[in-house]
């Protein structure tokens, strides 16, 4: 996630950190050669046909409405990611407290802040891929083997805990209802990811926006040539800009989870969650991440 305060309005036009622009540049250069291929044999070599701009203006408002269906999907996914992410945060605040309310013995709490501590790092591995074997090292309980472990397990351990400790009479049965209660938001917040991360937006929207964004980008050289003259690459470069620009940024909302700069900060939540848990532990808790050239991961 890119991380800073609001540029001028000259170091907005030049940033380059959070741009979508290197990644589309070979397209937009593409589109700049064709249209200058146009502008050059149009007249002179022979004349090509025009097209009327009321038409390319029709199918423009066209694709910006598919464009913009799709931007608001892909941010909806984005924006309730966040909202899951910043639930868990509060939820394991919330069960560190309950645990010190509810649960006597010293151990038995600090079993279930390790297991809250081992399940959000085995969920951000499944959801990015992360290598987190240094974390579970850091944060798991002695003796438990993470080699396949997964996120439910942690929640089946924490649960295995609150019911052994309700059996022997460490835990009362409002405090054992209060613990089982946030599991379960857990677990439906986990859900609620792993919905979004194994449910792309439907692949037609995606096709119907990438062949159109080309066509269009085709045939508006034809449309602006006889108006704009040699500014026609130009105006094609920046309508290429546009376009492809949107697509691309909507491509990388559609999955929150992902490694691109626009992604999650799915890292420094989870350091958000390690420094209210460590003192549990009685340990330091870590310092929070920080932006490196702007980007939290």
């Amino acid at each position: 996630m890119i991380i800073r305060d609001s540029p001028s309005h000259l170091g907005l036009f030049l940033v380059t950190q959070g741009s979508i622009v290197p990644r589309i540049a070979p397209l937009i250069g593409l589109v700049f050669v064709f249209a200058f291929t146009i502008w050059l044999v149009d007249g002179t070599l022979f004349t090509l046909p025009h097209i009327p701009l009321q038409a390319t203006s029709i199918f423009g408002i066209a694709l910006s409405l598919f464009l913009g269906f799709r931007n608001n999907a892909a941010y909806e996914r984005w924006w309730e990611a966040r909202r899951l992410w910043g639930q868990l945060v509060a939820d394991f605040r919330s069960f560190a407290r309950e645990s010190d309310l509810f649960v006597e013995n010293a151990q038995t709490r600090e079993a279930l802040i390790h297991e809250a501590l081992c399940f959000i790092h085995l969920h951000k591995r499944d959801l990015r891929g992360d290598d987190i074997s240094a974390d579970l090292a850091r944060w798991g309980g002695p003796g438990t083997q993470f080699e396949r472990a997964k996120a439910c397990d942690a929640l089946n351990r924490a649960a295995r805990h609150i019911r052994d400790a309700a059996r022997r009479g460490e835990i009362d049965g409002f405090g054992c209802k209060a613990l089982s209660e946030r599991l379960a938001a857990i677990a439906l917040a986990q859900a609620g990811s792993e919905r979004i991360r194994n449910t792309p937006l439907p692949f037609v929207y995606s096709l119907l926006v990438l062949r159109t964004t080309w066509l269009y980008c085709f045939a508006v050289p034809f449309a602006l040539i006889e108006t704009t003259g040699v500014l026609t690459p130009l105006f094609a470069a920046v309508i290429a800009y546009v376009f492809f620009g949107l697509a691309a940024v909507t491509d990388e909302l559609e999955h929150p989870f992902g490694t691109a700069v626009h992604a999650l900060p799915l890292n420094a939540m989870c350091r958000t969650i390690e420094i209210a848990l460590a003192p549990r532990l009685g340990m330091t808790p870590p310092d929070p991440l920080v932006p490196e050239d702007h980007v939290l991961t």
